[in-house]
């Protein structure tokens, strides 16, 4: 077939793409976040939506989604089963009755504390393992993607 992209063409796209790198590189480390955090039942996307939640006023659906880069149907999928746990809570915004805010419980609160401790840990295991890479420079380099 003539139009049949080269192998050559395939091995510098493996070897070359930002994309295809940073999406392995996510992949492996959700895995690697994901098994750690299994003892406290809540995946590696759970724990960074819980954070994202640890903040004094609750904020609205939309903030929370732009925060974590989702489109809000995506982040009400996710937060189903927060709220199912009893982790999560929609509460009406006195300020504006047709949006909502997303607040932690108490039960949110507690299971964030112990997952914590987990996160640092995992985290510093996988900073150790950057070795001469420089961990900040990287996370400034991926924030400017973001």
């Amino acid at each position: 077939m003539s139009n049949a992209v080269p192998l050559e063409v395939t091995h510098h796209v493996r070897d070359h793409c930002l994309c295809l790198a940073t999406q392995r590189a996510a992949r492996s480390l959700a895995r690697r976040f994901d098994e750690a955090l299994r003892p406290v039942g809540i995946t590696s996307g759970q724990f960074s939506l819980l954070m994202s939640l640890n903040r004094p006023d609750p904020p609205p659906i939309g903030a929370v989604a732009i925060l974590l880069a989702m489109d809000r149907t995506t982040l009400t999928a996710n937060l189903k089963p927060l709220e199912r746990r009893g982790l999560v809570v929609l509460k009406v915004d006195p300020a504006d009755r047709r949006s909502r805010l997303l607040a932690l419980t108490d039960q949110g609160r507690a299971l964030l504390a112990a997952a914590v401790p987990i996160w640092r840990d995992t985290h510093a295991a996988v900073d150790a393992e950057l070795g001469t890479i420089d961990g900040k420079g990287l996370r400034t380099a991926l924030g400017a993607l973001a």
